[in-house]
């Protein structure tokens, strides 16, 4: 897809990912031949994440009907849904938009349902919708995308991020329910260098835009009251901004009675929906 001078591409194969992202001639999504592992396949592009995002410890949901186990994606957790492995069908395509569904199956999930993504492309800007329904039985559902965004050769990177708080996260990356304040490494509202900050964080009660700032171009991911959880991940190979209407672990959470974790339990017929939108200028 193109417009203007911006090209995307997609993959329906690869889990309905967004591939490449070049901007004013520079690829800004981390392209697969430079990830850092093929499988499973979480470390390239930018791919919807559903019916859940971040990780699930041990992939425990508990329900009414006592606990579901799913198989662990990457040991010890399930982690971020079932869409980004999955084929999509493409269900109607434009030159600078698609729609694409994918039948929820996988790791012993027994709820059913259907996630549907749409992706839209203008000069400026990109607008990303998802939603989840379809569920067979109640439930658990949460929504986000995960990105991977490049890094410029020899040059410095800005991160910001409008939030105070954190999750406190155990030896597996899995929050506890516990929340504390950024420290000094950890404050990005002021939109600081990356540098070697090696982040791998989860940012409550955050406010959008987030902002990704190359040497010539700013990126400004606008996002909503539905997605107040932000993960931010910053290896070497790549940076991810990973904004998600849930926290990571949120049935565990929300089970033993941690509020605010932005669980929710879809009944048949419910539909959740989560929507950003990416502007950028050079």
């Amino acid at each position: 897809m193109s417009a203007g001078g911006v090209v995307m591409r997609i993959d329906p194969a690869e889990g309905g990912r967004i591939v490449s992202l070049l901007i004013a001639g520079v690829e800004r999504i981390l392209p697969k031949a430079r990830a850092r592992a093929r499988a499973p396949a979480l470390y390239w592009g930018c791919y919807p994440m559903v019916p859940w995002a971040g990780r699930l410890s041990e992939g425990r949901i508990p329900t009414s009907d006592g606990e579901v186990r799913l198989e662990p994606n990457l040991p010890p957790s399930a982690i971020h849904g079932l869409g980004f492995d999955k084929g999509w069908e493409i269900v109607e395509r434009s030159a600078s938009a698609v729609t694409m569904t994918c039948a929820l199956r996988g790791l012993g999930w027994p709820f059913g349902g259907r996630a549907r993504q749409t992706l839209k492309l203008d000069v400026r800007s990109l607008e990303l919708e998802l939603e989840v329904g379809g569920y067979t039985r109640p439930g658990p559902a949460g929504l986000g995308w995960h990105p991977w965004f490049t890094r410029p050769q020899g040059a410095e990177m800005r991160l910001c991020v409008d939030a105070t708080e954190v999750l406190v996260l155990d030896a597996d990356l899995v929050p506890t329910g516990e929340v504390r304040q950024v420290t000094t490494a950890e404050d990005l509202r002021s939109c600081p260098p990356l540098g070697d900050r090696r982040l791998d964080h989860v940012y409550v009660r955050a406010k959008g835009p987030a902002v990704v700032r190359w040497p010539d171009l700013e990126l400004r991911i606008a996002f909503d009251a539905s997605t107040p959880t932000v993960v931010v991940h910053t290896p070497i190979e790549g940076v991810c901004v990973e904004p998600q209407t849930m926290w990571p672990n949120a049935p565990l959470l929300a089970a033993a009675g941690v509020r605010g974790t932005g669980l929710r339990t879809l009944e048949p017929g419910d539909t959740l929906r989560a929507n950003e939108e990416w502007t950028w200028s050079v």
